[in-house]
């Protein structure tokens, strides 16, 4: 890579990780498709919770650089290239401040908004969006600085990046909760928990020298590799709850489910293949790629029958 200088914007864009924002967009176009195909989709609010969504993930990887430099100081050797902190690249100092701008700005400028439009729109009331982005920082931080530590940082990415982006984005243009925004739900979580078990798959050694007790490092390297490959198979089976609850023909679900689930299977394949080092890295995009596919399909298909 070359030289990055300190405090630029590339330097503040690589610790964004814009890849990752992926993890971010694939809860809420799920939930707008689905909205879409049930008659209530209002695309101000689909955008706003998209924005939301970037914002709070970017915050996240913010908090994940600062916190993993100030734990790992004495350690810069074992810290990923991408760390801007531990690089250099962006003081300490300035990426606490970064991290509150971009709560702030999340909160204020795209959060307070859907609660207000909410709230013009129906009785009973929008701001308890706010509980819900409010949860939201407290979810960024504690994750980072405790939860991940404890290895429940699964448990967590179902929730946060599954029933709450997807539900409250649903709620927010339908005003309603349905039992096939809580599948969709499900799936989703469950899709990007795989980005979480290639990265604590990827980091095992590491984390278990700094006492991150991930579930990999709890119950070994066949657990982090088996439970990929079950990764893929649940959400295979609630893309076809999903499919035959909906209705959708067999086309639908095969371009959008079981073209994921061959894709996966090849990542997991590599991984068992790989199993250590910085090879790894590759199964992250890969991931991601596969991710986003099945979200984009599954959408597709959603919104055209």
């Amino acid at each position: 890579m070359s030289e990055v200088k300190e405090g630029s914007v590339r330097a503040w864009v690589l610790a964004a990780r814009p890849k990752t924002l992926t993890g971010a967009l694939i809860p809420v176009m799920l939930a707008t498709a689905l909205a879409w195909a049930d008659g209530c989709f209002d695309a101000v609010n689909a955008v706003l919770c998209a924005l939301f969504a970037c914002g709070m993930q970017t915050a996240a990887n913010f908090i994940n650089d600062w916190w993993d430099f100030r734990k790992g100081s004495d350690r810069s050797d074992r810290l990923g290239p991408e760390r801007a902190c531990a690089q250099g690249w962006i003081k300490p100092d300035a990426m606490l401040r970064g991290i509150l701008v971009t709560l702030a700005l999340s909160c204020l400028c795209f959060g307070l908004p859907v609660a207000v439009r909410s709230a013009d729109r129906m009785a009973f009331g929008g701001w308890e969006m706010v509980a819900v982005g409010l949860a939201c920082v407290v979810f960024a931080f504690l994750y980072t600085l405790w939860f991940s530590y404890w290895g429940l940082g699964d448990v967590l990415v179902l929730v946060f990046f599954g029933f709450v982006p997807v539900c409250g984005t649903y709620y927010v243009q339908g005003f309603t909760l349905t039992g096939d925004v809580l599948i969709v739900s499900a799936l989703a979580g469950t899709a990007i928990d795989a980005l979480l078990l290639v990265n604590n798959y990827r980091d095992r050694e590491q984390d278990c020298l700094s006492g991150k007790r991930t579930l990999v490092v709890r119950l070994g390297e066949p657990f982090g590799r088996w439970s990929y490959l079950a990764v893929g198979i649940l959400v295979t089976l609630l893309g076809a709850w999903l499919s035959a609850r909906r209705h959708l023909p067999e086309v639908a679900f095969f371009f959008g489910i079981v073209i994921y689930l061959a894709l996966h299977i090849r990542t997991w394949r590599r991984l068992c293949d790989i199993r250590r080092g910085r090879e790894l890295n590759v199964l992250l995009g890969e991931t991601s790629r596969n991710m986003f596919l099945l979200g984009v399909l599954l959408s597709l298909a959603l919104v055209c029958f």
